[in-house]
C-alpha cells in the first residue's frame, strides 16, 4: 500500500532540502517509529517496514532516535536463568 500525505509546494521544497531530500525516507522513519514506541509494531515489523536486515541495524535505528528495544524485568529474569543454566 502507498499513502500520500499532501504536503503544501513551498514547504515540501524546504523539507527536502534538508538532510539531502530524503523526505518520503524521512516521513517513513518517524512514521514508523512512532507506531514503535506506541507499541503498535512489534521488533520484527518494524525492521521488515523499513527494510533493515538484522536486529542489529533496527538497534542502532532506534537508538539514534533515543528509542530502545523492549526489555523488561520478565526479560532479564529470563536471560539470567539461560546463563546461569549455561554455567555463566
Amino acid at each position: 500500500m502507498n499513502i500520500t500525505v499532501p504536503i503544501p509546494d513551498d514547504l515540501a521544497l524546504k523539507l527536502a532540502a534538508a538532510d539531502g531530500g530524503e523526505l518520503a525516507r524521512r516521513a517513513l522513519e518517524a512514521f514508523a517509529t512512532d507506531e514503535y514506541r506506541r507499541g503498535r509494531l512489534t521488533e520484527s515489523e518494524l525492521r521488515r517496514l523499513l527494510g533493515l536486515d538484522t536486529r542489529y541495524a533496527l538497534d542502532g535505528f532506534l537508538k539514534a532516535r533515543n528509542v530502545y528495544l523492549a526489555y523488561d524485568g520478565e526479560d532479564l529474569e529470563r536471560d539470567r536463568s539461560d546463563l546461569a543454566r549455561l554455567g555463566f
